[in-house]
Formats: C-alpha cells, structure tokens, sequence
C-alpha cells in the first residue's frame, strides 16, 4: 500500500471518527431535550422537508447579510462535500481514484477559501454582535482541518507520496472540530438541522405567518415555564441551534434602547440553565444588566435574582418578533418570553405595578383602563354610527378596539367613518358588546384572562351576522384572525389600509392629489412583521400621490414604536426610548409626515418630544385626499376581492 493511499486512507477513517466524536457530543444534549415536556414531531415530514427548509427557507434569510451568505455557502458545502467524499474514499474503488480525490480537494479548496472569509470576518476585530470566546477559534479550526485535508486529497490526486504529516495536522484541527458539538460553535450544526426538522412551528416553512400563541390548560398543575424541563423538548432543541451571529441582537428594540435585553443573550441563558447554570458566553451582554445569581439546572427555576434571568429582561421585550425576523436558525424567542411571562403572572403574580393594574381592570371590567364599554363609541358623537344586534346583517362588523377611548384615535376612526360612508359600506360596531379582546392581557403572560374575553367575545359574534370584521388596530387584528380560532372564532379580518386599498382600487374612493408632501410609513409591528401586510399601507400612500421614502428600517424589518407587549406598563428603565429612536429613523429621511397605521404607534411616536415630522393615520391622510378630489375622476386601479 502506496504512502498516498495510507494518507488518505487514514483520512478516511478521521472523518468517520470525526462524526462519532460529533454525534456521542450531541447524544450529550438530546439527554437534556428529552427531559422537556413531550411534543408531537412528525419526523417523516420533517426530515422529508429539511432540505428545503435548510437550503431554501434558511438561506433566505442569512443572504440578508451578502458576506455571511457567500461564506456560509463556502464553508458548509465544502465541509459537508469534502468529508462526504472523504468518508467514502474507504471503499477501494473510490480510494484508489485520483480523480475521485481531485474532486475531493476541490471541496475542501472551497471550505478553506469560506474559512478564510470566517478569519476575516473576526480579525482584526470582531464585529460587536458576534459572539467571541470558542467562536475566535472555530476559523483556526476550519482553515487547519481544510488545508490539511486538502493537501492529503491534492497528493494522492497527484499520485504523489506523503500526506502523513498533513493527515496528523489534519486530525489535530478536525477532532477539535468535531469536539465542538458538545460545548461550542459546531453544536448548531447537528442542533439546527435537527431543529429545523422538529421545529415547533412547521407552518413557517409553508409560506404562512405562524404567529397565533398556543392555549395553555389553565387546570394543569403548574402553569407556564418556570423551568428548562417546563419547556417543550423541540423547543430546548430550538435553543441549542443558536448560532449567536446577533442578528437578533442587532435588530432588537429594547437592546438599541439600552434595556436589560439581549435575545441572544437571553437564548445563551437558556442554554446555560439547562448545563446547571454554566454559561461560558462570550458575547454582548445585557445592557445595564441586573444582577442575577447565575445558577441554573434542568429543574431548577429559570427567573428570578436568585436564578439565570432576572424579571426585568422578561418585562422589557415588546413582542415585536423583530428577533425571530432575523434568525436564520428561526429560533422562536417570543414564544419563550410569553411562556416565562405566564408563570411570572399566573403562578406568582410577580407582575410590574402598572401592567398589575391594567390587568385587575381587565379583570373586573373588560376593559384596560376600566372605562364602560358603553363610552369606547363616544369619539363618534354626532355620526350616529349603527350598532349590529341579533336580527341584523351587515357586510361589515367595524371593530374599534382599544384605541376608541383615546381622543387621538378618535380622529383616526372618525376619518374611517366617513370614509366608509362616502364609499357607501353596510357597517355597523359593536357598541357596548364589544370587550377588549385580550391582546394586552395574553402578551403580559394573563393567559387565563385572554382565555375568559376570547370566549366571550367568540359568543358575542356568534350570535351575529356579517361578512368580515374591519379594524384600524393591528393588535386587534392579530387576536382576531390568529389567536381566535383556537378558540372557535373564525373569521376574515381586514385591516383599515388594505380595506381602504381595495375600496380605491374599485374606484369607490375617487381621489384628489396631496403631491409635493413629503411622507414616510412606519410599519405596525404587529401588521407588518405578525400579519405580512406591508404593500397596501404602500400602494394606498402612492395613489395620494405622495412622496414617500423609506427609512432604514421598513416593511418585514420594521423597528418597533415600543407600545407593543404591554411595554408602556411594564416600564423598564433603558438608556433612551424606542419611540426616539424610530423617530430618529423618521428625520433621516426629511420626510414632513410619518404616516402610521396602528392606535399604539400613533401615541408613541407623538409622544416623542423636540422637533419631529407630523404624525399621520393612513386613514387621516386618505380622507384628505379625498376632499381635495371631491368630484374629480379617479383613475381604476385592478380591484381586490372586495363586494359592497
């Protein structure tokens, strides 16, 4: 037997020792997994479905970052193609081919050409969001497993002698990889492709926003998360597929505004519960973190100054879902903030003071603030508007929502009135009928609150008649059409921007100009990021004949107002608020008019002091369009599935 061959030979049997290091490594995690609560996977499906889900789904979002997306593509298939290869050089007929070992340095030529681009990414310096630590090594790794398997695979394509020393260098570099699996950066590797198999959330990979929070048994013993066991298992699994490339990091809200939030961090701490508390972290931490006893176990509990995270991390999240946008791994933070926010509130009543009150008056009223139910119409003296009762039929059920009792909204929904009587729409609301609908009370973890108003209000609309619900709230929205149906509530909910756009493409909104103003749109978190809907806010501005700009952050990327998740009342104390910091966004673009979409963003980007542009409902701004084209011709734009 030739020296070549040895070489390769050798490097053969390395890759196959190799995998059995990485797999007892992950065998280590799938013990602590399996001591989550149990979930269904259907692991045919979702094995059937991984690739897609890793080469289409994944890859969309890490070519986010065109660098990250070249060098990931680099690195990965050259590691996956060239050990492949290597691994099967053990069979004789492939061993003793030079070309099939030319094909197998081509692979890893390309893996080193992507570990270098890992080098350069980290050094000099390493970008803030990147996680330091083992995460400094892994390129030293890669480059050293590359280049020793690609010279034992370019000698023996060559029919050279040697390789020995290369294959020994090889071994050093590619058993310390493989290592990696346990405690390191190639954990995610098997974690993530397992993830995305048995992902909690499968509809995600269907094209479909998977957003709706699943129902808790409010008769079981405990309720919520309090510990790592107390999670799903697939979920422990989500965590462990974390990458820390801080996308999330960069993208969220209260981290920008310097509140003790970080999700990657936050994920990173999960992980270390489940280690019993060892955490070897060598990321961003917490801004202004409190401090916790950072000890941790499968059963022990997750919150709490004596425990890994302390409740002012939990109560500064906004449920924007800017993190789960942004992860490539599609971890599901949100889900695990709302799990822990549940225990806090139903188990331990450890809930901020404000955020207890509004949620007493929720209790005791239906409503927030504590206001009749009565008083939600009184921004509309003097319109007269119908209230649907049993007997009747409307083709439009307007749904106020919360934002009815603010004076400022009140504006907003009034110019929605007349714009739906001017387009002649059957409409009719609730009126005292109508009960909060529990967005607010499920989001600062009240599941047992949201439960009682969801049923409640589904009884309500099920002794009614209409085609379709209409809100100008985007919170309302989200419960309506995606939280209720778990609980029998079905319906078609329209927001006010996509109702409006359908009612101008139909030509039943003839249209006057606002050219030479300058607007720009914010997206509502939870219209934009839960819901998808950006193009008809869009569209709809466009046939004002606006000129509209982009900031930085828009559409599916949206930076949050901050309102969202009961922020305002949980009140945690940051460096600078998020309002100021999206309303910064808004002056960069010179724009004279933020136009907004949401009750919520409304009140918190005008609650932004100094010099700012105007703020705007897409309905306002509408309206004005309208009366200056009073009796002018509008041209037709294609008409949505929208009947009168």
């Amino acid at each position: 037997m030739s020296a070549a061959f040895s070489a390769t030979f050798g490097l053969s049997l390395l890759v196959w020792l190799m995998a059995a290091v990485a797999l007892a490594g992950i065998a280590a995690r799938v013990a602590l997994w399996r001591k989550g609560r149990a979930a269904h996977v259907d692991w045919a499906a979702g094995l059937m479905a991984m690739p897609k889900r890793y080469l289409v789904d994944v890859h969309h979002i890490v070519q986010r970052d065109a660098c990250a997306a070249r060098m990931h593509m680099l690195v990965a298939g050259g590691l996956l193609a060239g050990s492949g290869l290597a691994a099967l050089g053990i069979v004789p007929a492939l061993g003793g081919s030079r070309v099939y070992w030319a094909l197998t340095a081509l692979a890893f030529a390309i893996m080193l050409t992507g570990a270098c681009v890992v080098g350069l990414r980290r050094y000099p310096k390493r970008p803030h969001r990147l996680s330091g630590g083992r995460f400094q090594i892994l390129p030293w790794l890669l480059m050293g497993y590359a280049t020793g398997a690609l010279l034992v695979a370019a000698l023996a394509a060559l029919g050279a002698r040697g390789g020995l020393v290369a294959l020994a260098f090889t071994a050093a570099a590619g058993l310390a990889l493989s290592s990696q699996t346990a405690r390191g950066p190639m954990r995610h590797a098997l974690a993530g492709a397992l993830h995305l198999a048995a992902h909690p959330r499968p509809a995600r990979f269907s094209g479909t926003r998977d957003v709706a929070l699943a129902p808790v048994d409010l008769e079981a013993e405990r309720l919520g998360v309090e510990t790592p066991a107390d999670f799903a298992w697939n979920r422990l699994l989500g965590f462990d597929a974390c990458v820390q490339c801080g996308r999330c990091e960069a993208a969220c809200p209260a981290f920008a505004a310097g509140q003790p939030l970080n999700p990657k961090r936050l994920i990173q701490d999960l992980v270390g519960a489940m280690d019993g508390g060892t955490n070897d972290y060598a990321g961003s931490p917490y801004p202004h973190a409190r401090p916790v006893a950072g000890t941790g176990g499968v059963d022990a509990p997750l919150v709490g100054v004596a425990a890994m995270i302390h409740p002012d991390t939990l109560w500064s999240c906004t449920t924007c879902r800017a993190c789960v946008e942004e992860c490539p791994m599609m971890i599901e933070h949100v889900d695990a903030i709302i799990d822990l926010r549940r225990h806090q509130t139903l188990m331990l009543g450890a809930v901020p003071e404000k955020a207890a009150a509004a949620l007493d008056d929720l209790r005791d009223t239906d409503e927030a603030g504590g206001r009749a139910l009565s008083a939600r119409a009184d921004f509309a003296a003097g319109l007269d508007l119908p209230v649907l009762h049993p007997g009747m039929a409307v083709d439009v059920l307007l749904w106020l929502g919360e934002g009815a009792y603010d004076l400022r909204h009140g504006r907003t929904l009034r110019a929605l009135v007349r714009l739906l009587r001017e387009a002649k729409v059957d409409f009719a609301i609730l009126g005292a009928a109508e009960r909060d609908c529990g967005d607010l009370a499920r989001r600062l973890g009240d599941e047992a609150t949201f439960a009682r108003l969801a049923r409640e209000n589904v009884a309500t609309l099920s002794a009614l008649r209409f085609a379709r619900i209409l809100t100008a709230d985007p919170h309302a929205l989200n419960a309506l059409r995606n939280d209720y149906p778990a609980f029998g509530g079905h319906y078609e909910v329209w927001h006010h921007t996509a109702f409006l756009d359908a009612l101008v493409a139909q030509g039943r909104l003839p249209l006057g100009t606002l050219a030479g103003l300058a607007v720009t749109y914010h997206d509502p978190c939870y219209l934009g990021r839960y819901n998808g809907e950006v193009a008809a806010p869009r569209r709809l501005l466009d046939a004002l004949g606006l000129a509209r700009s982009e900031m930085a952050r828009h559409g599916t990327r949206s930076l949050c107002c901050g309102g969202g998740g009961g922020a305002p009342l949980s009140d945690i104390e940051g460096e600078r608020r998020i309002p100021d910091l999206r309303m910064d966004q808004a002056r960069d673009t010179g724009a004279a008019v933020v136009a907004v979409a949401c009750p919520t963003c409304t009140a918190m980007l005008e609650g932004v002091s100094g010099t700012r542009p105007e703020v705007r409902d897409v309905a306002e701004l509408v309206l004005a369009a309208f009366e200056a084209g009073q009796g002018a011709p509008a041209p037709r734009r294609r008409a949505l599935e929208l009947q009168p």
